[in-house]
């Protein structure tokens, strides 16, 4: 990959003084865990971005949740968190589709224009940084915790199963 590569989410961070650390990969690796593999992470410091779809007709709108790489999207709890009465993870062409990004490279800075919702796991308090995508296949961005909330507005409530023989919700 060049390193003159910019996406739109770098532009935007740039633009607000935001630092960030660019962190490339081969664009082959979709899944936030076999980055962080490659990359000598914890998965746990990796964040994926999950397209959700309300399961009713009366909200059209996508919600984006960020949760770490190593985790399950627990869908009960985020659909208590909006308000939902249940909801659904898009499909891979769903995804696509919605958000103009390639699954591996969906990411909420990237998507800010759209005004989706977005729900960080709290466990990125943990964390002063964590590593997300950066709108494109290959490559991520490190980043403090409070500069993603900041730009995204996203709001902070436990996102991840505590059982991981409850079931997978998928990733996109």
């Amino acid at each position: 990959m060049a390193k003159s590569a910019t996406t739109n989410a770098m532009r935007m961070l740039d633009s607000r003084g935001m630092g960030y650390e660019t962190l490339a990969f081969s664009p082959d690796i979709h899944s936030a865990v076999g980055v962080a593999e490659v990359l000598g992470l914890p998965p746990q410091r990796v964040f994926k971005t999950l397209v959700v779809l309300p399961d009713t007709p009366r909200r059209e709108r996508p919600l984006l949740a960020i949760v770490p790489g190593d985790a399950e999207l627990d869908l009960k709890a985020l659909a208590k968190a909006t308000g939902e009465k249940k909801l659904r993870m898009a499909s891979q062409r769903e995804a696509e589709s919605l958000t103009g990004l390639l699954v591996g490279g969906i990411s909420a800075l990237a998507l800010l224009k759209k005004r989706w919702a977005v729900y960080l796991d709290t466990s990125a308090r943990e964390e002063a940084w964590i590593v997300v995508s950066a709108g494109q296949r290959g490559l991520n961005l490190r980043l403090a915790v409070e500069d993603l909330l900041a730009v995204t507005q996203a709001r902070l409530v436990p996102l991840t199963r505590t059982d991981p023989s409850a079931g997978f919700a998928g990733e996109a």
